[in-house]
């Protein structure tokens, strides 16, 4: 939980980019984050939104750390480039978008990185917001075997129509809902448009039709975006409920 450290504890953390093997055999960057302490720790692939590899993704990534997870973010913009972050998301959009197809290949790739760790307890969790969040859910659903945890943060085009899918989307993550094994959280803003509440409430339908384990947490006054402190959709109350929310679930299923 937040602001639960021990004052008396000399702990640390140590943040750097590194290159990991992903999709195809490509090498690609990575933000890794991790407890200084031998271990063993348990582990997260933090999946950033569409904005891109930013500022916002890597302290998000070192906050995961701080209480104890070994945390890789990959940068999945990589093969668009580098410069800033607002230039490569605008060069990933112009092409096209990222594909399912290359996400998950990246967030396996990462999921089998922390995995290897001499400082793993042999638990990986994924957490993504926004686009990141619709990633997590995907990814689970298409190699149920890949993580213990699963946090989709109000990840957009979850559920969505036949006539919305593209070549690098072709599959609605809904529709592998079947094959979930992982606890599922999952983190809303009831004045959200993508994914809607009407969305959400698809998606949990089909959570619990399929018999899924899952806990789903809805907040008033809050849209798209709403841990974002960066932006004006940040709700404080809102936000740090939902870092509450994500730690004791992560705590349950990983540590």
């Amino acid at each position: 939980m937040w602001n639960s450290l021990d004052t008396g504890a000399q702990d640390g953390l140590l943040a750097e980019v590194i290159a990991i093997p992903a999709h195809n055999g490509d090498w690609i960057h990575a933000y890794w984050a991790r407890p200084a302490g031998p271990g063993p720790h348990p582990a997260v692939v933090a999946v950033h939104h569409m904005p891109g590899w930013d500022e916002y993704y890597r302290e998000f990534t070192r906050r995961l750390a701080a209480h104890g997870y070994n945390v890789i973010c990959p940068d999945l913009y990589h093969r668009f480039g580098h410069g800033t972050p607002d230039d490569v998301a605008a060069r990933a959009r112009a092409a096209g978008g990222l594909s399912d197809d290359s996400a998950v290949g990246d967030l396996v790739a990462a999921a089998a990185y922390l995995r290897a760790l001499p400082s793993s307890n042999g638990k990986v969790g994924i957490i993504g917001t926004c686009s990141g969040g619709r990633h997590a859910y995907l990814i689970a659903g298409r190699h149920p075997d890949a993580f213990d945890a699963v946090a989709d943060l109000w990840g957009g085009r979850v559920v969505i129509r036949p006539e919305e899918l593209t070549d690098t989307m072709p599959v609605a993550p809904l529709d592998y809902t079947q094959n979930l094994t992982a606890p599922v959280l999952g983190l809303f803003g009831n004045e959200d448009a993508n994914p809607s509440p009407a969305a959400v409430d698809t998606l949990e339908a089909e959570l619990t039709k399929h018999g899924k384990e899952f806990e789903f947490h809805r907040y008033d006054d809050a849209g798209h975006g709403f841990f974002y402190h960066d932006r004006p959709a940040y709700r404080q109350q809102q936000a740090m409920d939902g870092w509450d929310k994500v730690f004791a679930f992560f705590a349950k299923h990983l540590t």
